[in-house]
């Protein structure tokens, strides 16, 4: 989910002082799983040489030019949050591929120090790091990478069967793993038996029956038909959701980085050149090749509606004297405006005149009447139809009904107009 910034709302009353209405529930702030600093690679015999020139500051080409080694990486620098999908992305030769398997080390960096909950994986010996492989990592490929001669079960226990897990312990492991990705009643067919789809559902069981911490998929639906891509993506995220997998996620797709959710690395020659949600990037585009590379994005399906809050001049809670709340509305000549209750949860919008109208000694809640409302986690198309078919601002709430802002078509088309003039401003 897109994390929001905490909008504060000035919902005192004469007798009690202002406080602030909630923001949206964000994930705690966590600790790094994967911590990857400084990482290089070169790919040659001049290594060292090489790796003296990309410190210098040498490009790529100069390198390749002058020792006939490849610069596979280029001082890589980024934290993965436990729980998280980051997508790292780039076109063909951007080091996405090389990136993520430096992470358990099928490719072994050049330089720098790779670290997961804080074990320093570029320091491990071969037994060690065989062993932490097994246990902390699941790794999905784009071409499935099935035993033929084995059955579905037989492919999805293999991990824990190399892992030296009981027989029984690890078909029930692998079982569960199946049915989780929908393929039950299949356990006993072969991968020739099943369709590209199900052959990949497979390859996602088998990661998930070891259990390990990290999830490493590359390119891992780029093989799949569309329409079953884009089933994929949503039940990779379901799966995320439920399972609070921690997933780098290697594409060349904008379009299933942002389908994917989260946060986005995005890399060229070997080096990042932007970290941030699809949004932030889109929003700020940090150099001309990042803004060519998003400017086919369709910015309203991508932009939160929570990125676009206008304040709310006075909230009204439940609580309140009626009469005391219309004279508050008076004064500062606002003639309707929202309702919470005690928890800061939207119940609706109201008016000077129905205020008056409540008879004394009875709640403000008999002068609510219902109101439009969108999440802040909606897109900005998502929120089009809501915004256009009210004469109002709309309440913008987080996932938990909290009042956070309004949204109105002013806005939606002030940002959208800004992003349409200057696709490297902010919007």
């Amino acid at each position: 989910m897109t994390a929001l910034v905490p909008f504060n709302f000035d919902i005192g009353s004469a007798a009690s002082p202002s406080i602030k209405m909630p923001g949206v529930k964000t994930a705690e702030k966590r600790t790094a799983l994967i911590e990857v600093q400084d990482v290089s690679k070169v790919f040659g015999d001049r290594s060292a040489e090489a790796l003296t020139m990309l410190d210098a500051g040498e490009d790529r080409a100069a390198i390749l030019a002058r020792t006939g080694t490849a610069v596979g990486l280029n001082h890589v620098s980024f934290d993965v949050a436990e729980g998280e999908i980051l997508v790292v992305m780039g076109l063909s030769g951007s080091g996405k591929s090389t990136m993520l398997r430096c992470l358990n080390r099928l490719i072994e960096p050049s330089s720098g120090t790779i670290r997961v909950r804080g074990a320093d994986v570029t320091a491990m010996a071969p037994a060690a790091l065989r062993d932490f492989r097994r246990h902390s990592f699941g790794m999905v490929f784009q071409h499935f990478a099935l035993f033929p001669h084995r059955t579905i079960l037989g492919n999805v226990e293999f991990g824990l069967e190399v892992q030296g897990m009981a027989k029984p312990a690890r078909r029930d492991s692998a079982m569960r793993a199946i049915e989780l990705v929908g393929l039950k009643g299949w356990d006993a067919r072969y991968p020739s038996e099943l369709s590209g789809g199900m052959k990949q559902r497979a390859g996602l069981a088998r990661a998930l029956a070891a259990d390990a911490a990290v999830l490493l998929m590359d390119e891992a639906f780029s093989a799949l038909d569309p329409l079953i891509r884009r089933d994929m993506q949503q039940e990779l995220v379901e799966l995320q959701r439920r399972l609070q997998k921690t997933i780098v996620f290697v594409s060349h797709d904008l379009d299933e980085a942002i389908a994917l959710g989260g946060r986005i690395v995005l890399m060229k020659d070997g080096a990042i050149v932007q970290v941030g949600t699809a949004e932030a990037i889109l929003a700020h585009p940090a150099t001309p090749y990042v803004a060519r590379f998003v400017e086919h994005i369709d910015v309203a399906s991508v932009l939160k509606v929570g990125a676009l809050l206008a304040a709310v001049p006075i909230v009204l809670r439940s609580q309140e004297d009626p009469a005391e709340a219309a004279n508050r509305m008076e004064a500062a000549g606002c003639g309707n405006t929202l309702v919470v209750d005690a928890a800061g949860r939207l119940l609706g919008r109201t008016d000077i005149a129905a205020l008056r109208r409540v008879p004394n000694g009875q709640g403000l809640e008999r002068a609510v009447r219902s109101c439009a409302r969108v999440a802040a986690t909606a897109s900005v198309k998502q929120a089009l139809p809501v915004v256009a078919a009210e004469a109002e601002a709309v309440a913008v709430v987080d996932e938990d009904g909290r009042l956070l802002g309004t949204i109105d078509r002013v806005g939606i088309i002030n940002a959208l107009a800004r992003r349409s003039a200057n696709p490297e401003a902010a919007s």
